[in-house]
């Protein structure tokens, strides 16, 4: 797997994973990539700090830590990285609006311009959102699941 920073036309940047540099220019020719913060599909590759690793004749400064340590930090570095993603998909869905199970039908409505075009966000099975999708209407999961409005105590 290789790692690059990538870049939409907004200045967000994020970080994308591909079997090789060639799997990125493929799903960047394809219109496959997406910036996940605002929806952006002009994605190009940010400017990297490169990793240089140290001379095989040099001792590393670093201080060898436990495997129990790492457990922990590993841990801690992951739920961080969940709360900003849960962060980040409330900001988006502030502006959102739940339509529950008529969500296909909605997004349907909106692509045919029947209703006026706005952000919804809800529920539909695996197959409805493969049927929109092969119908061109651009759709995404989010990342975390959330709790229905109606649900909620």
């Amino acid at each position: 797997m290789i790692v690059f920073d990538l870049q939409c036309t907004l200045g967000h940047v994020f970080e994308g994973w591909f079997g090789s540099s060639a799997a990125f220019d493929g799903q960047k020719a394809n219109g496959q990539l997406i910036c996940p913060i605002c929806g952006d599909t002009d994605i190009s590759k940010a400017v990297m700090a490169p990793s240089i690793g140290i001379k095989g004749n040099q001792k590393s400064s670093k201080k060898p830590v436990s495997a129990a340590a790492k457990e922990v930090s590993t841990a801690v570095q992951v739920k961080e990285m969940i709360a900003a993603v849960a962060r980040l998909q409330s900001k988006m869905l502030e502006n959102s609006k739940w339509v529950g199970k008529d969500f296909d039908s909605k997004a349907r409505a909106m692509d045919a311009g029947d209703v006026e075009k706005t952000a919804i966000h809800g529920e539909v099975t695996r197959e409805q959102a493969e049927a929109l999708v092969d119908d061109g209407i651009g759709v995404l999961p989010l990342p975390l699941p959330i709790i229905p409005p109606d649900q909620r105590n």
